[in-house]
């Protein structure tokens, strides 16, 4: 069975050109319902019932996934298997009237815009790498571009002149993002003086770069964010989407539309977008509570 994995692996990279994340996804989903199926004494997919899928994901579910992850791992198997039938190995599809789960909304983490200028501060410019990650979390939160966007920017995806960047999101879908100008100045600071002395007498065009002049993994900026939030003594989970969900909400407090604020953050459907109106809806009745007289 762990050859037809590999082989629809394979079909995603060469022929669908899926991005590494999506097939990292793909390769967890199956490769767990593969391990299941040898538990229950199934060793060719095409003897699998839509019972032996429903009791995986029911599996998934006890061990504490969360529904969204359970749902990826429905539409992995159904992908799967309409590959499979494809090919001819499968005669149906055992997932395919499986409904997803329903995802319940859950309201983002944001930090409010004093803890976020706390956080922005915790670098400071006192050495090449704190000058360049005052300017990383600068652009993360002045942007709100996803982590994996962030650590493949390019020299060429900052337009000075015109005060915006080109950011490249999921399916490799180009879209521009404009960037503040408190931003523009940590950024311009890291180029012109901190980014040189990094690369040393190596040659790259990707925008952050590690002290040894490679880029930065997504690894690593997760590590650079939960440094700087525990040195700002925040007790919230601070991660590095914190900062998209807090550049939309605060947006949206300020006074944004919300199709702008879909654009900026580069969601195919609106809906995406508006889990960020719960949030602010929040905020104001917190608002109303604190200072309303009979709150």
């Amino acid at each position: 069975m762990f050859r037809r994995v590999d082989e629809y692996l394979n079909y995603l990279a060469v022929e669908k050109g899926v991005s590494l994340n999506t097939l990292d996804a793909y390769s967890r989903d199956i490769n767990r319902y593969v391990d299941f199926l040898s538990r229950q004494g199934i060793d060719e997919f095409r003897d699998a019932l839509p019972d032996h899928i429903i009791s995986f994901l029911t599996r998934l579910r006890e061990q504490g996934l969360e529904t969204a992850s359970i749902n990826r791992t429905l539409a992995s198997l159904r992908s799967f298997y309409k590959y499979l039938m494809r090919e001819g190995t499968a005669a149906e599809n055992p997932a395919a009237r499986i409904e997803l789960g329903k995802i319940w909304m859950r309201l983002p983490d944001t930090l409010t815009r004093e803890e976020m200028v706390r956080l922005l501060a915790q670098p400071g410019s006192g050495s090449l790498l704190s000058v360049r990650d005052t300017a990383m979390l600068e652009v993360m939160y002045a942007t709100g571009i996803r982590v994996s966007e962030l650590v493949s920017l390019t020299m060429h995806a900052i337009h000075w002149q015109m005060g915006y960047l080109i950011a490249f999101g999921k399916g490799g879908k180009e879209r521009i993002v404009p960037v503040g100008q408190k931003a523009f100045e940590t950024l311009r600071e890291y180029v012109e003086n901190a980014r040189p002395l990094l690369l040393g007498n190596d040659a790259t065009e990707v925008l952050f770069v590690s002290r040894r002049g490679r880029g930065i993994s997504r690894q690593a900026f997760w590590k650079i964010v939960g440094k700087y939030a525990r040195k700002a003594g925040l007790q919230k989970s601070v991660h590095p989407h914190t900062f998209r969900h807090s550049f939309a909400t605060h947006l949206l407090e300020g006074g944004a539309d919300l199709r702008s604020v879909q654009v900026m953050l580069g969601h195919s459907d609106i809906s995406t977008t508006q889990i960020y109106t719960h949030v602010t809806r929040e905020h104001l009745k917190e608002i109303h509570r604190k200072y309303h007289p009979r709150g």
